[in-house]
This record gives C-alpha cells, structure tokens and sequence, in this order.
C-alpha cells in the first residue's frame, strides 16, 4: 500500500464517514492540532521523563488518538469512535494528584523553562490549550464535541503542566516565578 494517495492534492480530505471538507475545516483543524500535540508527547518521551510519567504518557497518546478519530467522525458516519470518558478524566486527575504531591505549593505564575524535558511539557501544554481553542471552535460551528473529549483536553494541560514542574523538581532546577 502506498503512503500517498494524491486525494488531497486540491485541499480537500475525506472525514471518516465519506465526506469531503477543506483542510482548513475546523475539524481539521482540531486534529490536526490533537496529532501536533502527540508528536510532541512522543518527543518528550524520548527525553526521558522516568516512570509513572512515561506510561502516563504513553496512556494519554492513546487516548489522543481515539480523541482524533472521534474529531475525524462525521455524525452520519457507521463508525462510530469512542473518544476519552468520564473515566480517562479520572485518571488524568489522578495523575496530576499524584505528580503535585512532591512540589512545593504554586505562590505565583512560573516562567516555562528549566530541563528540556520540562520545557517540552510546557510546549506540549501550549499545544493541548490550543487543541482545546479549536475543539471549542468546532461547538461555535455547530460541530458538536462530547463533554468528556472537552473536559480530557482541558484536564490535559494541567497534567503537562505539572509534569513539567515535577521533572524541573526530580532534576533539582528552581522554578521561576512571574516578575510583574
């Protein structure tokens, strides 16, 4: 089978379900930006971040990808994904719990930076935030997004953002703060 189709060559893809949109769809836009952010978890892994975080990780770019099917879905599609659940929000929340046990408590804003390994998370972060702008963006176009896809994504940014405070703490790199 061969990677290249050259179905996509005028601007246009095909939605799981048949439909022809734009490249520039909301939809598209979307996940595209759910894959950007994948890519991003993968080069943070390839950074070492030490275990729970690197199976937290690899769980999330799962989730991530079920997330971008259901993104991809048209309504009138047979297939019909199951994107993250009630339950993949509880373990997120669990994850955070457990990286924020070790850090000290947040009295300000912090600047991103510290290892690269905790810069990549705040990238990451940013990434998530942004998918979440254009999953938001999808509802402002009637394109309907289920509540728990919304609340994962959401819920995400915060974990990456503790992660990144976690590996700056494990490497023993002092935060930041905002200097107003």
């Amino acid at each position: 089978m061969k990677i290249y189709t050259k179905t996509g060559d005028a601007g246009t893809t095909s939605l799981v379900g048949g439909k022809r949109v734009s490249k520039c769809n909301p939809r598209l836009e979307a996940y595209g930006t759910v894959d950007e952010l994948n890519s991003h978890l993968g080069m943070l892994l390839s950074l070492g971040v030490g275990e729970p975080n690197a199976e937290v990780l690899q769980w999330v770019q799962n989730r991530l990808f079920d997330l971008g099917a259901l993104l991809a879905t048209e309504p009138e599609s047979k297939y019909q994904p199951e994107g993250p659940t009630d339950a993949d929000v509880e373990r997120l929340e669990r994850a955070i719990d457990a990286a924020q046990e070790p850090l000290p408590p947040l009295r300000s804003f912090i600047l991103p930076g510290g290892t690269v390994a905790a810069s990549e998370a705040n990238i990451a972060r940013t990434v998530a935030r942004r998918a979440e702008r254009r999953m938001v963006a999808m509802t402002a176009d009637g394109i309907a997004v289920a509540p728990a896809a919304m609340r994962f994504i959401n819920r995400l940014s915060d974990y990456l953002f503790t992660l990144a405070r976690l590996i700056n703490h494990q490497a023993g790199v002092t935060e930041h703060p905002w200097q107003k």
